[in-house]
């Protein structure tokens, strides 16, 4: 089994919001003092409101509450707190469009830690900003790979423009019983676009003939299965004023959401590191995690016969970021590994440690997605 969290889900919306947020300043660090500054903004809770959906459209009654929090080195210039809340607010206006004005944001920071301070600020490689584990796996399964097909999908302006009914906030749970492979997907609907319940439900079948005919291995597909058609009115079937599950009272925390692959894998060993919002110079939990699932899916790629690679990479709190106190790499191959494929392996590794100040870039630009 696996799921993925979609850009409107809960979870995901912390995610996004202060991973935002980080990016954002880490270009007002770069451009006051040249360098990324320590900062974490990695604890967020959405707090749900209450709406009142109703056929044609309803209202919402009592607004969403976003709180981030976290210790951030001052601006000379400007405020970070005032940063942090416009750029919050650019990602869900960017994101969720006018429902982005339905949640309130309210940051709450405060300065760093004085010895945490001397990590970042530097032109040399960082320092980590704790002592944490990365863990990275390649390849992704059948059933892994249908459950990012179908949110690829269900997150993309085709689908948007062909049922504009669907809202932001979705979750794909995908499960796999010998060959069988099964989607349930929570798909909010927006209520001023339904007329009534047989609409929603001809609207949730056409949604599912549409994912079915392009998700490759065949999958079942299952639709908000909470639904109860007898009830004939809005009470029995998922419909929202915003298209977010968050209007109805439903919370959202950064990090019980999706891993940097974009999955949740029980199946899989995964750290339970919440990447979105740490410092990208200098938290491993953020790069290390990046980095593990670069390097699997490298092996995997450039080696024959290798089934499964698992990368387990982890650093020491003030430790380079380059220099893990342990790096270990489990390989599933056919005929096992010579030792020219164990140092090419090592030689991978090396390399990729040494690519790390292109991550941080690629982090901090927002080039990398880690939810």
């Amino acid at each position: 089994m696996c799921e993925h969290k979609g850009v409107g889900h809960p979870d995901s919306l912390c995610d996004g919001a202060v991973e935002a947020a980080a990016q954002v300043l880490c270009r007002a660090y770069l451009e006051a003092y040249g360098v990324i500054q320590h900062f974490n903004l990695d604890k967020a809770l959405l707090i749900g409101g209450m709406s009142a959906p109703k056929f044609g459209g309803g209202q919402l009654v009592r607004p969403m509450r976003l709180l981030v929090s976290g210790p951030v080195t001052e601006l000379p210039s400007a405020k970070a707190e005032r940063i942090v809340e416009q750029a919050i607010r650019d990602y869900l206006a960017a994101s969720l469009g006018r429902v982005g004005d339905d949640i309130r944001v309210e940051p709450i920071l405060r300065p760093s830690a004085p010895n945490l301070r001397r990590v970042t600020g530097t032109s040399s490689i960082p320092l980590s900003n704790d002592t944490s584990f990365g863990v990275g796996y390649a390849p992704l399964s059948s059933l892994e790979r249908a459950v990012l097909s179908v949110a690829q999908i269900l997150r993309s302006r085709e689908f948007k423009d062909s049922f504009q009914g669907t809202g932001h906030d979705f979750k794909v749970m995908g499960s796999r019983l010998d060959g069988h492979h099964r989607l349930a997907i929570a798909l909010a609907f927006v209520d001023r676009y339904i007329g009534a319940v047989d609409e929603y439900f001809t609207v949730k079948g056409q949604i599912a003939s549409y994912l079915t005919e392009r998700i490759e291995p065949t999958v079942e597909i299952a639709i908000n299965t909470l639904d109860d058609s007898d009830a004939g009115d809005e009470s029995g079937i998922y419909l929202t004023v915003t298209g977010l599950s968050a209007e109805h009272g439903d919370d959202g925390q950064v990090g019980r959401g999706n891993r940097v692959n974009g999955l949740i894998t029980p199946y899989r060993p995964m750290s339970l590191e919440a990447a979105a919002g740490k410092n990208p110079a200098a938290h491993v939990g953020k790069l290390y995690n990046v980095l593990a699932h670069r390097l699997a899916a490298r092996i995997a790629a450039d080696m024959d016969g290798v089934n499964q690679v698992v990368v387990r990479l982890l650093s020491g709190i003030g430790r380079p970021i380059d220099q893990p106190q342990l790096a270990a790499i489990d390989v599933v191959a056919e005929e096992g590994l010579s030792p020219d494929e164990q140092r090419k392996i090592r030689d991978l590794l090396r390399q990729q440690l040494a690519n790390l100040p292109t991550v941080v870039r690629e982090l901090a630009t927002g080039a990398v997605s880690v939810f």
